[in-house]
Protein backbone atom coordinates (compact mmCIF):
# COMPACT_ATOMS: atom_id res chain seq x y z
CA UNK A 1 0.00 0.00 0.00
CA UNK A 2 1.74 3.39 -1.23
CA UNK A 3 0.91 6.85 -0.60
CA UNK A 4 -1.36 7.47 -3.27
CA UNK A 5 -3.45 4.71 -2.15
CA UNK A 6 -3.42 5.34 1.38
CA UNK A 7 -6.82 7.62 1.99
CA UNK A 8 -5.63 9.79 4.62
CA UNK A 9 -2.37 10.80 3.34
CA UNK A 10 -1.03 13.89 3.05
CA UNK A 11 -1.29 16.99 5.13
CA UNK A 12 -3.03 20.68 5.20
CA UNK A 13 -0.11 23.38 5.74
CA UNK A 14 -2.11 26.00 8.80
CA UNK A 15 -4.08 23.75 9.84
CA UNK A 16 -3.37 20.97 13.30
CA UNK A 17 -1.47 17.72 11.80
CA UNK A 18 -3.73 14.20 11.92
CA UNK A 19 -0.44 12.75 13.40
CA UNK A 20 -0.25 14.91 16.56
CA UNK A 21 -3.21 14.67 17.13
CA UNK A 22 -3.30 10.94 16.69
CA UNK A 23 -0.64 10.90 19.33
CA UNK A 24 -2.54 13.08 21.71
CA UNK A 25 -5.22 11.01 21.66
CA UNK A 26 -4.03 7.63 22.04
CA UNK A 27 -0.24 7.61 22.84
CA UNK A 28 -0.92 6.78 26.80
CA UNK A 29 -2.99 4.14 26.27
CA UNK A 30 -0.64 2.69 23.68
CA UNK A 31 2.61 3.12 26.18
CA UNK A 32 0.36 1.55 29.08
CA UNK A 33 -0.32 -2.07 26.86
CA UNK A 34 3.98 -1.89 25.60
CA UNK A 35 4.67 -1.59 29.19
CA UNK A 36 2.19 -4.07 30.57
CA UNK A 37 4.04 -6.79 28.12
CA UNK A 38 7.37 -6.11 30.24
CA UNK A 39 9.58 -4.53 27.78
CA UNK A 40 12.81 -4.03 29.31
CA UNK A 41 16.72 -3.63 28.37
CA UNK A 42 17.54 -5.71 25.61
CA UNK A 43 14.17 -5.96 23.76
CA UNK A 44 14.36 -5.86 19.83
CA UNK A 45 11.08 -4.19 19.03
CA UNK A 46 8.92 -2.93 14.98
CA UNK A 47 7.01 -0.01 15.23
CA UNK A 48 5.01 -0.47 12.42
CA UNK A 49 3.32 2.65 10.71
CA UNK A 50 4.96 4.71 13.54
CA UNK A 51 3.92 7.83 12.31
CA UNK A 52 5.54 10.57 14.88
CA UNK A 53 8.57 9.86 16.81
CA UNK A 54 7.15 9.70 20.59
CA UNK A 55 6.38 5.90 20.97
CA UNK A 56 9.87 5.02 19.70
CA UNK A 57 11.45 7.01 21.74
CA UNK A 58 9.34 5.75 24.88
CA UNK A 59 10.49 2.47 23.44
CA UNK A 60 14.49 3.80 23.16
CA UNK A 61 14.30 4.69 26.63
CA UNK A 62 12.58 0.83 28.07
CA UNK A 63 15.04 -1.01 25.78
CA UNK A 64 18.38 0.63 26.76
CA UNK A 65 21.83 0.58 24.77
CA UNK A 66 21.64 -3.23 24.83
CA UNK A 67 18.25 -3.29 22.99
CA UNK A 68 17.04 -2.28 19.20
CA UNK A 69 14.37 -0.29 17.91
CA UNK A 70 13.02 -0.39 14.11
CA UNK A 71 10.90 2.34 13.79
CA UNK A 72 8.91 2.09 10.20
CA UNK A 73 6.48 3.77 7.80
CA UNK A 74 5.61 4.90 4.28
CA UNK A 75 6.57 8.46 5.56
CA UNK A 76 9.49 9.27 7.47
CA UNK A 77 9.68 12.45 7.86
CA UNK A 78 8.19 13.07 11.61
CA UNK A 79 10.58 9.63 12.59
CA UNK A 80 14.02 11.42 11.82
CA UNK A 81 13.77 13.51 14.85
CA UNK A 82 13.40 9.55 16.87
CA UNK A 83 16.55 8.28 14.95
CA UNK A 84 19.85 7.34 17.50
CA UNK A 85 21.93 5.15 18.66
CA UNK A 86 18.98 3.07 19.79
CA UNK A 87 16.49 3.92 17.11
CA UNK A 88 16.81 2.54 13.44
CA UNK A 89 14.20 4.52 10.89
CA UNK A 90 13.49 3.19 7.62
CA UNK A 91 11.15 3.79 4.86
CA UNK A 92 9.10 0.38 4.69
CA UNK A 93 6.00 -0.29 3.18
CA UNK A 94 4.40 -3.51 5.51
CA UNK A 95 2.52 -5.10 2.25
CA UNK A 96 4.60 -5.09 -0.53
CA UNK A 97 8.45 -5.09 1.27
CA UNK A 98 9.89 -7.71 2.76
CA UNK A 99 10.03 -8.16 6.64
CA UNK A 100 13.08 -7.37 8.09
CA UNK A 101 15.04 -10.52 9.01
CA UNK A 102 15.14 -10.31 12.70
CA UNK A 103 13.45 -12.26 15.78
CA UNK A 104 11.87 -9.35 17.75
CA UNK A 105 10.80 -9.51 21.31
CA UNK A 106 8.04 -6.70 20.63
CA UNK A 107 6.03 -6.24 17.25
CA UNK A 108 3.24 -2.90 17.54
CA UNK A 109 1.11 -1.67 14.90
CA UNK A 110 -1.01 0.90 15.67
CA UNK A 111 -4.18 2.13 13.35
CA UNK A 112 -2.40 0.25 10.10
CA UNK A 113 -3.81 -3.02 9.63
CA UNK A 114 -7.54 -2.10 9.18
CA UNK A 115 -6.56 0.59 6.01
CA UNK A 116 -4.63 -2.51 4.75
CA UNK A 117 -6.72 -4.89 1.90
CA UNK A 118 -3.88 -7.26 2.47
CA UNK A 119 -4.39 -6.88 6.38
CA UNK A 120 -4.70 -10.91 7.18
CA UNK A 121 -1.31 -11.24 5.36
CA UNK A 122 0.65 -8.54 6.98
CA UNK A 123 -0.57 -9.72 10.41
CA UNK A 124 0.91 -13.19 10.02
CA UNK A 125 4.04 -11.88 8.70
CA UNK A 126 4.11 -9.67 11.81
CA UNK A 127 3.52 -12.59 13.88
CA UNK A 128 6.47 -14.80 11.77
CA UNK A 129 8.68 -12.56 12.90
CA UNK A 130 8.42 -13.06 16.11
CA UNK A 131 11.13 -14.69 18.67
CA UNK A 132 9.22 -17.38 21.13
CA UNK A 133 7.94 -15.65 23.81
CA UNK A 134 7.95 -12.62 22.24
CA UNK A 135 4.57 -10.41 21.77
CA UNK A 136 2.55 -9.15 19.41
CA UNK A 137 0.43 -5.85 19.99
CA UNK A 138 -2.06 -4.61 17.62
CA UNK A 139 -4.26 -1.73 17.79
CA UNK A 140 -7.12 -0.78 15.90
CA UNK A 141 -10.50 0.97 15.78
CA UNK A 142 -13.70 -0.14 15.09
CA UNK A 143 -15.91 2.57 13.82
CA UNK A 144 -18.62 0.07 13.58
CA UNK A 145 -18.64 -0.25 16.85
CA UNK A 146 -19.63 3.45 18.11
CA UNK A 147 -19.96 5.55 13.82
CA UNK A 148 -20.88 8.44 15.64
CA UNK A 149 -19.03 11.81 15.71
CA UNK A 150 -21.48 13.53 17.86
CA UNK A 151 -22.72 10.64 20.97
CA UNK A 152 -25.20 13.61 22.06
CA UNK A 153 -27.26 14.58 18.80
CA UNK A 154 -29.23 17.37 20.35
CA UNK A 155 -29.26 19.72 17.68
CA UNK A 156 -28.49 20.71 14.09
CA UNK A 157 -24.75 21.64 14.67
CA UNK A 158 -24.43 17.34 15.77
CA UNK A 159 -26.41 15.87 13.25
CA UNK A 160 -24.18 17.62 10.66
CA UNK A 161 -21.67 16.47 12.43
CA UNK A 162 -22.69 12.90 11.92
CA UNK A 163 -23.56 13.48 8.47
CA UNK A 164 -19.89 14.32 7.93
CA UNK A 165 -18.47 11.39 10.32
CA UNK A 166 -20.94 9.33 7.34
CA UNK A 167 -19.37 10.84 4.65
CA UNK A 168 -15.72 9.87 5.91
CA UNK A 169 -17.20 6.12 6.52
CA UNK A 170 -18.30 5.91 2.71
CA UNK A 171 -14.89 6.85 1.71
CA UNK A 172 -12.98 4.86 4.04
CA UNK A 173 -15.02 1.74 2.77
CA UNK A 174 -14.38 2.39 -0.60
CA UNK A 175 -10.40 1.85 0.19
CA UNK A 176 -10.75 -0.92 1.49
CA UNK A 177 -10.75 -0.17 4.89
CA UNK A 178 -13.16 -2.83 7.21
CA UNK A 179 -14.99 -0.81 10.10
CA UNK A 180 -15.39 -4.18 11.94
CA UNK A 181 -11.87 -4.94 12.30
CA UNK A 182 -10.91 -3.97 15.53
CA UNK A 183 -13.76 -6.45 17.10
CA UNK A 184 -12.11 -9.56 15.38
CA UNK A 185 -8.35 -8.42 16.53
CA UNK A 186 -8.14 -11.43 19.42
CA UNK A 187 -9.39 -14.48 17.34
CA UNK A 188 -7.07 -12.92 14.18
CA UNK A 189 -3.77 -13.37 16.80
CA UNK A 190 -5.20 -16.91 18.01
CA UNK A 191 -5.45 -17.93 14.26
CA UNK A 192 -2.00 -16.52 13.68
CA UNK A 193 -0.68 -19.16 16.64
CA UNK A 194 -0.36 -16.70 19.37
CA UNK A 195 -1.19 -17.49 22.73
CA UNK A 196 -2.07 -15.80 26.08
CA UNK A 197 -4.69 -13.75 23.87
CA UNK A 198 -6.31 -10.98 25.34
CA UNK A 199 -7.77 -7.56 24.86
CA UNK A 200 -9.51 -4.38 25.80
CA UNK A 201 -10.81 -1.01 24.31
CA UNK A 202 -10.36 2.60 24.97
CA UNK A 203 -13.26 4.96 23.35
CA UNK A 204 -12.62 8.92 23.62
CA UNK A 205 -16.26 10.64 24.37
CA UNK A 206 -15.04 14.19 24.08
CA UNK A 207 -11.57 15.79 24.34
CA UNK A 208 -9.30 18.64 22.73
CA UNK A 209 -7.72 16.83 20.92
CA UNK A 210 -10.19 15.06 18.56
CA UNK A 211 -11.17 18.70 17.69
CA UNK A 212 -7.95 19.14 16.33
CA UNK A 213 -8.00 15.10 14.99
CA UNK A 214 -11.17 16.47 13.03
CA UNK A 215 -10.49 19.72 11.77
CA UNK A 216 -7.39 17.87 10.49
CA UNK A 217 -9.52 14.85 8.71
CA UNK A 218 -12.02 17.05 7.09
CA UNK A 219 -9.58 19.66 5.47
CA UNK A 220 -7.38 16.77 4.27
CA UNK A 221 -10.40 14.75 2.79
CA UNK A 222 -12.52 18.07 1.52
CA UNK A 223 -12.01 17.86 -2.06
CA UNK A 224 -13.10 13.98 -1.61
CA UNK A 225 -15.82 14.61 -0.05
CA UNK A 226 -17.30 17.57 -2.34
CA UNK A 227 -16.62 16.06 -5.42
CA UNK A 228 -17.82 12.52 -4.17
CA UNK A 229 -21.12 14.24 -3.96
CA UNK A 230 -20.80 13.17 -0.04
CA UNK A 231 -21.15 17.05 0.97
CA UNK A 232 -21.74 20.57 -0.23
CA UNK A 233 -19.47 23.05 0.02
CA UNK A 234 -20.96 24.92 2.69
CA UNK A 235 -21.70 21.74 5.18
CA UNK A 236 -17.90 21.47 5.10
CA UNK A 237 -16.93 24.86 5.71
CA UNK A 238 -20.55 24.71 8.58
CA UNK A 239 -19.06 21.66 10.18
CA UNK A 240 -15.15 23.01 10.63
CA UNK A 241 -16.84 26.56 11.48
CA UNK A 242 -18.59 24.61 14.22
CA UNK A 243 -15.59 22.77 15.58
CA UNK A 244 -13.45 25.77 15.79
CA UNK A 245 -16.61 27.52 17.70
CA UNK A 246 -15.91 24.52 20.28
CA UNK A 247 -19.78 23.78 20.16
CA UNK A 248 -19.39 20.17 19.24
CA UNK A 249 -18.31 17.08 21.88
CA UNK A 250 -16.24 15.11 19.24
CA UNK A 251 -16.01 11.29 19.51
CA UNK A 252 -13.77 8.73 18.11
CA UNK A 253 -14.53 5.19 17.56
CA UNK A 254 -12.85 3.01 20.09
CA UNK A 255 -9.42 1.71 19.74
CA UNK A 256 -9.41 -1.58 20.59
CA UNK A 257 -5.80 -3.29 21.43
CA UNK A 258 -5.12 -6.89 21.55
CA UNK A 259 -1.76 -8.66 22.50
CA UNK A 260 -0.63 -11.72 21.98
CA UNK A 261 2.49 -14.08 22.88
CA UNK A 262 4.54 -16.70 20.19
CA UNK A 263 4.68 -19.87 21.78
Amino acid sequence: MDKDSYLLAGHAPGHPDRHAALSAIFDWWTLRHLDAVGIGPGWRCWEVGAGGPMVARWLAGRVGPTGHVLATDLDVSRLVEAAGPAVEVRRHDVVSDPVPPAAFDLVHARLVLVHLPARERVLRSLAGVLRPGGWLVIEDADPGLQPLACLDGHGPEEALANKVRSAFRVLLTGRGVDLGYGRTLPRRLREAGLTDVAADAYFPVTLPACAELEVATVTVLRDQLVTGGHLAVEEVERHLGNVAAGRLDLAQPPLISAWGRRP
